[in-house]
């Protein structure tokens, strides 16, 4: 579990096929704390099992994971090369303070950015939603963009206006991001099992 509260950015340092699955190498050194072998870890939103750790504390440090044919089906990893940034985080702890909101690193679907309208306070991103979470998003409603908990200003048509402050853009990846571009998208988790809950009754 996570709360879409991006501790650091990283790089990807290698990109390896491995039969249908593929094994990814990350610069970690931007994360303080702990981490070992086995430890859940989100890049861009999606979670990931830490399988491999060198390098010691701070600059240096690399991780390496595995991302299974479903993994790369459902995500953009399967078309990511070396030097891409991610968004990196930690597992969430029961002591954490409970920022963002509840995020399970789960890839719903992957979005894509429309474009860009500035403010004289940020900018406002608009993003394309697929089938398979628009049904989730709601004004004032959360929802995990490459990792990142947003807070969606406007939902209709297939696509989402989000608001976004000058410090995220620059403490994480989407102040990169180009019209055209991906994104990994995971819609709240209580409303998807609230939608379910009203499936199942109408059922």
């Amino acid at each position: 579990m996570f709360t879409g509260l991006v501790e650091g950015v990283g790089r990807i340092l290698f990109v390896r096929r491995q039969g249908e699955g593929m094994d990814l190498s990350v610069d970690l050194g931007a994360l303080e704390g702990d981490l070992a072998i086995g430890d859940s870890l989100a890049l861009s939103g999606c979670c990931t099992t830490i399988t491999r750790l060198s390098g010691g504390q701070g600059a240096g440090r690399k991780g390496e994971v595995h991302l299974t044919k479903e993994t790369l089906s459902l995500t953009w990893f399967g078309r990511a090369s070396a030097g891409r940034m991610l968004n990196l985080e930690r597992a969430l702890q029961p002591t954490s303070r409970m920022g963002g909101h509840f995020v399970q690193g789960h890839v719903d679907g992957l979005g894509k950015v429309l474009g860009w309208e500035k403010r004289p306070d940020g900018s406002d991103l608009w993003l394309e939603l697929p089938e398979t979470v628009e049904p989730y998003c709601v004004p004032k409603g959360s929802i995990t963009v490459d990792g990142v908990s947003l807070t969606l200003a406007e939902v209709g048509g297939g696509k989402a206006r989000i608001a976004l402050i000058p410090h995220t853009m620059e403490v994480t990846t989407l102040g990169s991001l180009t019209p055209g571009m991906q994104v990994h998208l995971e819609a709240d988790l209580l409303g998807k099992y609230v939608a379910r809950f009203l499936e199942r009754r109408q059922g």
